[in-house]
């Protein structure tokens, strides 16, 4: 329990909570719209040495100039629409984000910018679906909102209220009556040794049946970092909303979440809620 209870610690420092479905203004590691974070540290980052980090704006062909008919989707030229992509903005952009939202993956607001939050909400559909997760939000992304069958649960028989971490696709999945509510795309323990500020440990993220132990709401610090609306299920390893939250597994052991998500998630989940953790990186 030692070396699990390392992966990122129970805060030192705690902030005042944060509970409206709204980000908070001016807390410590947010990032700007250049993605570049407000101060120099940020929470909960894995050191990775000759890891290959995964580029925020994924390498896509060049832009569609033909704009295609997507069914079901009121475009601004009688339902036509071409290929969104992060930093996009207008109705498109806003429509996908209610889309999302309706989904039960993105809990931000609809404004109308295709940002970061939107982008992690994308990855998070399209790994539900089976989808290699992309920045590019096309047809098939359209298509893949329409339709309701996702994953298949990985603890059927888990109860009715749940939460399920699939270490396999990086994905996050509270069901509430059988039925999945919201779905966040995450990044969990980089299963490497660590040592960092005079402590050493392994950066893995424990698979089993836990529950919710603990809720600490807004920023807290710990040894490792700072963490947001953090919800511990075993030892000092948390689900917490990040400013960092990679397409591969990053952290100390903890789960990270999408800072907006986050605050939806801690708003749902009470302590003593089963937590379920299944398969490997």
């Amino acid at each position: 329990m030692a070396a699990l209870a390392a992966g990122c610690f129970l805060p030192l420092l705690a902030a005042a909570p944060a509970l409206a479905d709204e980000l908070p203004q001016g807390d410590p590691g947010v990032q700007t719209d250049t993605g570049v974070p407000a101060v120099e540290a940020v929470p909960d980052v894995m050191p990775l040495p000759a890891v290959e980090a995964v580029p925020v704006v994924e390498t896509v062909p060049e832009p569609v100039k033909q704009v295609r008919a997507v069914k079901g989707v009121k475009g601004a030229r009688a339902g036509k629409i071409g290929v969104l992509r992060p930093g996009d903005r207008g109705e498109m952009v806003r429509q996908l984000q209610r889309r999302l939202h309706d989904g039960g993956f993105y809990f931000g607001q609809a404004h109308g910018v295709y940002d970061e939050q939107t982008r992690y909400a994308v990855w998070g559909l399209h790994k539900s679906r089976g989808m290699v997760p992309r920045g590019e939000v096309g047809p098939k992304t359209w298509a893949a909102l329409r339709r309701s069958k996702g994953l298949r649960p990985l603890v059927p028989q888990g109860g009715a209220d749940r939460i399920e971490i699939s270490l396999t696709r990086q994905l996050l999945t509270i069901y509430r009556d059988n039925r999945p509510v919201l779905v966040t795309h995450v990044s969990t323990g980089a299963e490497v040794q660590y040592c960092e500020k005079g402590h050493c440990g392994n950066a893995v993220t424990p698979v089993g049946d836990f529950r919710v132990t603990r809720k600490a709401p807004g920023w807290t610090t710990g040894l490792l970092g700072s963490m947001f609306n953090s919800l511990y299920f075993v030892g000092g390893i948390a689900m917490h909303g990040s400013t960092e939250v990679p397409l591969r597994p990053a952290s100390h052991g903890c789960v990270r979440m999408p800072l907006s998500t986050s605050v939806r998630v801690f708003n749902m989940v009470k302590e003593g809620e089963p937590v379920y953790v299944r398969g490997q990186i």
